[in-house]
């Protein structure tokens, strides 16, 4: 039997969407205000909970960007999808976006031509740029014409999706009963890629807060006929909820025009009493409240379009300029907290708020913790985010990753880290047990995760952003992309020395897909334990999420934890990818490694197969083929190498009273008048 929702099922669309449901036919919409949340009665409550805290995941991003980008949704429609085809599908952007820049005066003095993807996505248009967005390395053709990505479960999802769901119920429940006990759904959207999508598959105008408040309903809905999850509304109700067997989730927004014009203390009351319970108060792009890291291209592209603003201290989007952020030389954005973002901090923390600070400027981040020291050290969180000293060079350059100084802040309010599970380079942490040589794998995540445990000493969860328009942890194994976050070759070289030095597979599609949907976060776990990861913080991350909570509600003496401790030292020199890639034998100028194909596995060249035979037609025009067999060496032992039709291909061996012409072609390796006996 279904229990009763605390909350109230009438609509929080707006009166665009109510006028535009009755134009369809559809049932009245009722205009009077949602009923407000109650938290129930707080009662005695164990000590502590167990279980992981996922502290960043997009449950219901199927309705972010207007509806128009994502495949499946979140209740269970996880049937195949027949590939983007231009104008009329998902994963699309539309056909021309050249229209897009002329808001901007100045557009015409951009010189899009120093940025690849600006110029293919601006200059020529939607079916190019659809197609461009689907060679991103690791993506394989998840947007775009995805026709060979269209079936769920063997094809999507998977670690490198971006466009399908990862987030379906039953997998969510999966995590829970693999061992997650918290999980942070964010409600989010972005007006810009909105914008970007194809008119016809948007199902209502571009509005961040719209799309926002259409996921708020749905987390209600799900919330009131869900036995197994339920929305907590103070940290004595999430232990409640976890302490009985369910999965606590905690509500926050996610999104650049935070309140759109609105007056945004009504806007945050009214979202409070609807069980959000924490905001990030900037998200892609500056905004009222303050300024925002930039860490991508495509979004300084709508920076500009926000305000027409061409920087010449530092070239972030192109050689000498960037565009939209005011950054200083150091490509540092100059704008922290506005009036209104103290304000708004200030808000949240008498209500007792998780403060997110993810996505803030270092100079947004400053103000915040002034905000915070001024409160008696109030918690801060990062939800999601990267160890800037950990990570390859490229990635560390970028503001939106964390420096040591900013965990210090947190650890100094008795904040939390969510470690993001994507698939980017890192270094090598030498105090850790766990080998760095299968990059984009547990392994390298392992490498940020014990530099934070062992270095920084901070708390952390899993910050995944699945669903987040972002790639996850590769698999270790199998050929869709696994260990790839420098080079083909070294992906191959690394991909054997997985299968010869273990440790060996879970047994799960984590071992092929990696990180595809949140039901694989316990895989995450089980993986980094048999790696020789220390998971005991991240396996109790939930009570220190919950405590984290009830600082921010309850009466604080000053500092949390002087952070004096923090060491940053243990951390390798970054060799770049061409010195490693010089390092190994080349054909026809492209690196490869010897001998780490088997029959089957993609190939290039004779010599990269264990074989010695791949079938490419030239390895030097780009035409792969397969590693071939000669023997029967080259099979498994349960295996023979064929001939006719399966010429080349390892083929099972057969059972008693099966067709053969050999002893080698049968399970008993016996075969008498034609006949395996």
């Amino acid at each position: 039997m279904q229990r009763r929702s605390r909350f109230s099922s009438r609509s929080l669309f707006s009166p665009f969407l109510a006028a535009s449901a009755l134009a369809l036919g559809c049932g009245p919409v009722s205009d009077e205000a949602p009923a407000p949340t109650v938290a129930p009665a707080e009662v005695a409550q164990p000590l502590a909970v167990g279980g992981f805290a996922e502290m960043h995941h997009h449950m219901f991003a199927e309705e972010a960007f207007s509806g128009g980008w994502f495949h499946g949704d979140h209740t269970g429609s996880l049937a195949s999808c027949d590939g983007g085809a231009p104008e009329s599908d998902h994963a699309r952007v539309r056909m021309d976006l050249r229209n897009m820049l002329n808001l901007c005066p100045n557009s015409g003095s951009v010189n899009l031509g120093g940025v690849p993807i600006l110029s293919d996505v601006f200059g020529v248009g939607g079916a190019v740029a659809s197609e461009v967005i689907g060679q991103v390395e690791g993506t394989q053709g998840d947007t775009g014409l995805h026709l060979g990505r269209k079936d769920v479960h063997t094809q999507w999802p998977r670690w490198d999706t971006i466009a399908h769901q990862q987030a379906w119920e039953g997998w969510l429940n999966n995590a829970r009963q693999g061992g997650m006990s918290l999980v942070m759904v964010s409600l989010v959207s972005n007006e810009f890629l909105c914008k970007a999508l194809p008119y016809q598959n948007l199902k209502r105008p571009c509005d961040e807060m719209m799309d926002v408040d259409i996921q708020l309903q749905m987390a209600r809905d799900f919330d009131a006929r869900t036995s197994w999850a339920e929305i907590a509304l103070s940290p004595a109700h999430a232990r409640q909820i976890i302490a009985s067997g369910k999965l606590a989730m905690v509500l926050s927004i996610e999104s650049s025009k935070l309140f759109g014009t609105k007056d945004w203390r009504s806007e945050l009351n009214r979202v409070y009493s609807l069980g959000v319970r924490s905001l990030q108060p900037v998200h892609q792009l500056d905004n009222r409240f303050g300024g925002a890291a930039p860490h991508n291209a495509i979004f300084q592209v709508a920076q500009f379009l926000e305000n027409c603003h061409i920087d010449t201290d530092c070239g972030l989007t192109g050689s000498g300029f960037t565009l939209g952020f005011d950054v200083d030389a150091n490509c540092r954005n100059t704008k922290g907290l506005t009036a209104d973002g103290k304000a708004l901090v200030q808000e949240m923390m008498g209500k007792g708020m998780i403060i997110d600070i993810a996505h803030m400027s270092e100079k947004s981040v400053q103000d915040a913790y002034a905000v915070s020291q001024a409160n008696t050290y109030y918690p801060l969180m990062i939800s999601h985010g990267h160890f800037r000293e950990i990570m390859n060079p490229g990635l560390a350059a970028n503001e939106k990753t964390t420096p040591s100084w900013v965990v210090r802040y947190v650890r100094q309010t008795g904040g939390m880290f969510g470690l993001r599970t994507a698939h980017d380079e890192t270094r090598d942490y030498t105090r850790t047990p766990v080998a760095n040589s299968c990059q984009g794998s547990t392994r390298s995540l392992a490498q940020a995760y014990e530099f934070g445990r062992q270095g920084l000493k901070v708390n952390m969860g899993f910050g995944a952003d699945l669903n987040g328009f972002i790639q996850q942890t590769r698999p270790r194994f199998g050929d869709f992309g696994a260990c790839s976050a420098g080079f083909r070759a070294e992906a191959d070289a690394q991909r054997e020395q997985q299968r010869v030095s273990g440790p060996g597979r879970l047994g799960t599609d984590f071992d092929i897909y990696g990180l595809a949907h949140v039901g694989l976060l316990p895989d995450v776990v089980k993986d980094l334990k048999q790696l020789g990861v220390n998971t005991s913080g991240l396996e109790g991350s939930s009570e220190n999420f919950i405590r984290m909570w009830e600082r921010a509600n309850g009466a604080r003496s000053g500092m949390a934890d002087a952070a004096t401790d923090i060491d940053t030292s243990g951390v390798a020199a970054y060799v770049p990818k061409a010195t490693r890639e010089a390092a190994f034998p080349q054909i026809c100028g492209k690196a490869y490694a010897p001998a780490t194909k088997y029959v089957a596995e993609t190939c290039r060249f004779n010599q990269e197969c264990r074989s010695g035979s791949c079938n490419a037609i030239d390895g030097c025009s780009g035409l792969n083929g397969t590693c071939t067999c000669s023997s029967d060496s080259h099979c498994g032992a349960t295996q023979f190498c064929g001939w006719g039709t399966n010429s080349g291909k390892c083929v099972e061996k057969r059972p008693k009273g099966s067709i053969c012409s050999s002893g080698r072609e049968c399970q008993s390796n016996k075969c008498s008048w034609l006949m395996c006996t």
